[in-house]
């Protein structure tokens, strides 16, 4: 399986660009407590747990730009809930890079997800179980908009 993903936030930043999900027309940048530690977007036609797009983080060292698209291989999925809502993370890769999803690479992204928005009082986010790719596959399609 291959996706589009439009990339919101560059790998290495701690700006949060943010875009109305479905013209992916820019809206604002803020500042959040922790940088991104891959390439993060959202998979356009998609809706996740908490009605916006699915989202992905790419894992690479690629230096993608925000508002750029890719065509990636979903290889993973991280749950996440965000106050009480279902907002799982796919994890995608170039197919023409082989990276393994190793408990590096999991907790880096675990770790940023818990942190990156401590500023936000009341903010409530958990990091549940890591998936492979079937699992990965099975959300993008119960999540693909008809």
């Amino acid at each position: 399986m291959k996706i589009e993903v439009f990339i919101e936030n560059e790998g290495g930043s701690n700006q949060k660009h943010c875009f109305n999900e479905q013209t992916l027309e820019y809206i604002k940048t803020v500042t959040i407590s922790r940088p991104y530690p891959y390439p993060y977007g959202l998979i356009p036609g998609t809706i996740s747990g908490d009605g916006d797009n699915l989202d992905c983080f790419v894992i690479t060292s690629r230096s993608i730009k925000s508002r750029e698209r890719v065509n990636v291989e979903p290889v993973g999925m991280m749950e996440q809930f965000e106050d009480g809502e279902n907002d799982h993370k796919i994890l995608a890769i170039f197919p023409e890079e082989e990276i393994n999803i190793t408990s590096e690479i999991q907790n880096s992204i675990a770790d940023f997800v818990t942190h990156a928005f401590e500023h936000l009082r009341g903010k409530k986010i958990k990091v549940g179980k890591f998936y492979g790719k079937e699992e990965a596959e099975q959300l993008i399609e119960q999540s693909r908009r008809g």
